[in-house]
């Protein structure tokens, strides 16, 4: 099994992905069904969670048992279900969209189209803030709602794994969008004829509203 390393990011490890993927897959997970499922060491399993929540990407619950036994620690990752919150990514993206307001008072020139409203501008700001930390350089296409996240640091390390990469990264990115707070959402990852990198696609919500018109 490959566990290449590409920097310290949250996908830059192939068992945080594995991690990842799981929690994806299901409501919660304790330490021991994570083990099972990845086949890693609890202790090397316990240390990634560790850095994933401190990243804002999993939150922990203690389990409420209604008989007699220690409750157990379940682990949630924070991919789009509004239910499942970490005040550490809410923090990080308040912090992007200050710096992001600050870029654009000292140079004006560098504000996404007015059109998209301050919410949505504040979701660019903390996904590509979320994008740079994860060691890309993502070009912004306003009008076209898309991220060219080209070059891929992690491609090459994780090169037999790009299919489960890519699905993680993008609800990793869709939970980003959503503790900011808007109406922009990550729809879809395309990676076809681009062998080292991708596109990011970004749509709004449909509102109800919108949907029963």
């Amino acid at each position: 099994m490959s566990t290449g390393t590409v920097g310290y990011s949250a996908i830059s490890n192939y068992s945080r992905v594995e991690l990842l993927a799981v929690l994806a897959d299901r409501a919660t997970c304790t330490i021991a069904e994570l083990t099972a499922a990845t086949r890693l060491h609890a202790n090397t399993v316990r240390e990634h969670l560790q850095r994933l929540e401190a990243d804002g990407h999993v939150v922990r619950s203690t389990e409420r048992r209604t008989t007699r036994g220690r409750p157990r620690v379940l682990y949630r990752a924070v991919l789009g279900d509004p239910e499942v919150s970490s005040p550490i990514a809410r923090r990080k993206a308040r912090d992007a969209a200050a710096r992001g307001d600050l870029m654009r008072r000292v140079l004006p020139g560098t504000a996404p189209a007015a059109s998209l409203g301050t919410a949505a501008v504040h979701q660019l700001d903390a996904i590509i803030d979320h994008l740079e930390d994860s060691g890309f350089d993502p070009v912004l296409d306003v009008e076209a709602l898309r991220l060219d996240v080209t070059p891929c640091p992690h491609q090459a390390a994780q090169a037999e794994h790009r299919e489960t990469l890519c699905a993680v990264h993008l609800a990793l990115m869709q939970g980003v969008l959503v503790e900011a707070g808007g109406p922009l959402r990550a729809v879809a990852v395309r990676t076809d004829g681009l062998p080292n990198g991708c596109i990011v696609q970004l749509a709004r919500a449909v509102s109800t509203t919108q949907r029963d018109a």
